[in-house]
């Protein structure tokens, strides 16, 4: 009796510790519908009317910075492409253009990672409004041992790393990195 009991309490132990993930913080989820704050990777297009010479697609360095003509090093880490706007505006306004006419967007966005139990991890283009099962679809699918039910999102908010277990249903990020866990049976 006192065997079973032992028994049933380490798989009970066991069964509990491996069927559940921890949840992700309510910033998780939250900051999918805040505007896109830019990163290194990301690659922007920057439109100056009447300014071939000033228009054209930059890239956020590691630093966290774009480097334009006549304006020279502007950050752009945290920061959204409206914010960017206002402030390459000013810098232009500053004794260069009189009133500069500026338009930014995100011309691509950087990538995310998958890694775990799918055919074929690594790194791959971010395309808006994917999902943790669209990730894995592009990573060549499932392995035959995956879970294929919740994956692990790991993705930086408000500059703290943040994980949490998800459905694959779940929108992604761009800089995320999804981890496909094996399943247990």
């Amino acid at each position: 009796m006192r065997a079973g009991i032992v028994t049933l309490a380490l798989a009970s132990a066991v069964l509990s510790g491996c069927v559940t993930g921890s949840p992700p913080a309510p910033a998780f989820h939250a900051m999918l519908n805040q505007p896109y704050r830019l990163d290194a990777g990301d690659r922007i297009r920057v439109t100056v009317f009447e300014q071939d010479n000033l228009s054209g697609t930059y890239a956020v360095d590691k630093s966290g910075y774009i480097v334009l003509p006549l304006v020279g090093a502007v950050p752009a880490r945290g920061k959204t492409s409206t914010e960017i706007q206002a402030t390459i505006t000013a810098a232009l306004r500053n004794g260069y253009l009189r009133s500069p006419d500026v338009s930014v967007q995100v011309e691509q966005y950087r990538p995310f990672f998958i890694m775990g139990e799918v055919v074929s991890g690594g790194q791959y283009s971010y395309v808006p409004g994917m999902t943790a099962q669209n990730a894995i679809a592009i990573a060549g699918g499932f392995s035959s041992r995956a879970d294929k039910r919740t994956v692990d999102i790991t993705r930086q908010v408000n500059g703290q790393v943040i994980t949490g277990r998800v459905l694959i249903t779940d929108p992604i990020y761009p800089g995320d990195t999804i981890s496909v866990k094996e399943r247990l049976f």
